[in-house]
C-alpha cells in the first residue's frame, strides 16, 4: 500500500464522493446517514450479508443512547428498530452488596428513556434494509477485501481483492481495531489491556424488568444487567481474563447458577436465552482521526470499556459530525476529502472522545477491586450524588449525559436532518 499519485484515470472503475471500508454498524450506518443525503457513496464489505444476520456471527446488544436512536432515524434506521428495542428508563448503580446506590429516573430530564438496548442483528436487519431502499446512491460491495490503497493530492483509488477499483474523493476507516486504513496511514496508536474480559449472554426472567438497567460493581469487574423487550435482560459480565475460559466451558445448569448468584432474586428465576460469548476489553486512541483524504470512525479510532455502555455511542457521534461536515461540503461544491474539512471533523470529535476515555478508564480503576478504603469513598460518594440537594445539577448533567445529549452536538443528533 502506499500514498503516492494515482495512475491514470480508470474508466471502468467503481465512483462515488465517498469509499467507506468496512461494513460495520458505524461504517453502515454513516452510509446510510450520507445516502438520505444524496451523497454517492460506496462500502466495501467484507462480510456478506447473509452471515452478518446469523446468531453465531455476532450475538451482542448495544446501548442506544436517547441522541443516537436521532441519528438512526435521521438515517432511516429507527423506525425498524423501535419495536425490538428495550427502553431504558431507570438506571441504578451499586457496588457490591452495599445499601447505598445511585439511581437516575428518566422522569427526572423529561419523558424519553435514557435510551434503548437493541440486538446487535436487529440493527444490521434495519441497515441491510435502508442499504437497499438507497441502491440508486449507496453502492454495497459484499463481500470483498481491500488489498491496495492510493490516497493522492487528486483523490482516493482502492484495489479490491476480485480486481476491481473504486474511486473516490474521501476513504473512511470504519474497519475495526485492527484498521487497514489506519495502518495505512502510519497512524499510530496508545492503549493497554485491562486483563478483563466481557462474558455476554441473554437470559429471561420469571419478574418484569421495568425498563431498569443495573450496574452492579464486583471486584473483577462490572456486571451489567440491560433491558430487553419482554422479561428478557442482556448481561454484559467482566471478568478478570484468566478466569473466563472456566466460566465459558460450564454446563448450562452450572452457567445459569453463577449468573443467578450475580442476578440475585429481583428478576425471579433466570435461564439463559441464546449463545454465550466474551471478548477482551482494552482501551485504545489513535494519534489523530484523519490523514490525506482519509476519515477513522469508530472502532478505527478508540475503543474503550463497556463499563459505562458508550462504546457504540460514541461511534455514532462520529457517524453525525462526519456526515455533516462532508454533506456541507459536498452541497455547495466544495472537496469533501480536503483538508480544512476534516480537520473540522477531527477537532470536533477529539474532546468528547478523549473525555470518554479518560471517563470509562477512571471508573474501571475505580471500581474494579475490593481495596476497602476505595470502596468506602466511592460508596459514599454514589450516596452524595444520588440524595443530596447540591449535587442534584451534577446527577442531571450525569443523565443527561447517559442520553448522549451534552456538549456541541451534531445536527442529526439533535434530530435535525442533514
Amino acid at each position: 500500500m502506499n500514498t503516492t499519485a494515482n495512475s491514470a484515470p480508470d474508466e471502468s472503475a467503481l465512483t462515488a464522493e465517498v469509499a467507506i471500508v468496512g461494513g460495520g454498524l458505524a461504517g453502515l450506518t454513516l452510509a446510510c446517514a450520507l445516502g438520505t443525503a444524496g451523497v454517492p457513496v460506496i462500502v466495501i464489505d467484507r462480510d456478506p450479508p447473509e452471515s452478518q444476520m446469523a446468531e453465531a456471527f455476532d450475538g451482542r446488544t448495544t446501548a442506544i443512547a436517547y441522541g443516537s436512536a436521532r441519528v438512526l432515524d435521521g438515517a432511516g434506521l429507527w423506525a425498524d428498530c423501535v419495536d425490538e428495542a428495550g427502553p431504558i428508563l431507570d438506571i441504578r448503580v451499586t457496588d457490591q452488596n452495599s445499601p447505598l446506590f445511585l439511581h437516575y429516573d428518566h422522569r427526572d430530564v423529561g419523558d424519553a428513556p435514557f435510551g434503548w438496548i437493541v440486538e446487535n442483528r436487529t440493527i444490521r436487519r434495519a441497515l441491510f434494509k435502508r442499504l437497499k431502499e438507497l441502491a440508486g446512491t449507496v453502492t454495497h460491495l459484499a463481500p470483498v477485501a481491500v488489498t491496495a490503497l492510493d490516497r493522492a493530492e487528486s483523490g482516493v483509488a482502492l484495489t479490491l481483492a476480485d480486481g476491481r477499483t473504486v474511486r473516490s474523493r474521501l476513504v473512511v476507516g470504519a474497519d475495526g481495531k485492527r484498521s487497514l486504513c489506519r495502518e495505512d496511514a502510519g497512524i499510530r496508536t496508545t492503549g493497554w489491556s485491562y486483563n478483563q474480559h466481557a462474558i455476554i449472554t441473554n437470559i429471561e426472567h420469571e419478574e418484569p424488568h421495568g425498563g431498569v438497567a443495573v450496574e452492579l460493581f464486583l471486584p473483577a469487574g462490572p456486571f451489567a444487567m440491560l433491558p430487553l423487550t419482554g422479561n428478557r435482560i442482556s448481561i454484559v459480565w467482566t471478568e478478570r481474563s484468566e478466569m473466563v475460559p472456566w466460566y465459558m466451558k460450564q454446563d448450562e445448569a452450572r452457567f445459569t447458577a453463577e449468573l443467578q448468584r450475580r442476578v440475585g432474586d429481583w428478576l425471579g428465576r433466570i435461564r439463559p436465552v441464546g449463545p454465550r460469548a466474551c471478548y477482551p476489553l482494552g482501551l485504545m486512541h489513535a494519534e489523530r482521526y484523519t490523514d490525506r483524504r482519509l476519515a477513522l470512525i469508530s472502532e478505527a479510532s478508540h475503543t474503550m470499556h463497556p463499563i459505562a455502555g458508550q462504546g457504540l455511542n460514541v461511534g455514532i457521534r462520529d457517524v453525525a459530525a462526519l456526515a455533516e461536515v462532508v454533506v456541507d461540503a459536498v452541497r455547495v461544491g466544495l472537496d469533501p476529502g480536503a483538508a480544512d474539512v476534516l480537520d473540522r471533523y477531527q477537532r470536533w470529535r477529539r474532546v468528547d472522545t478523549m473525555t470518554l476515555l479518560a471517563t470509562t478508564d477512571l471508573l474501571t480503576r475505580l471500581f474494579s477491586n475490593n481495596i476497602a478504603p476505595l470502596a468506602m469513598a466511592r460508596r459514599l460518594g454514589m450516596a452524595a450524588i444520588d440524595r443530596l440537594p447540591p449535587f442534584r445539577p451534577v446527577k442531571r448533567f450525569f443523565m443527561r449525559h447517559a442520553m448522549g445529549v451534552v456538549g456541541d452536538l451534531p445536527r442529526m443528533v439533535k434530530g435535525e436532518a442533514l
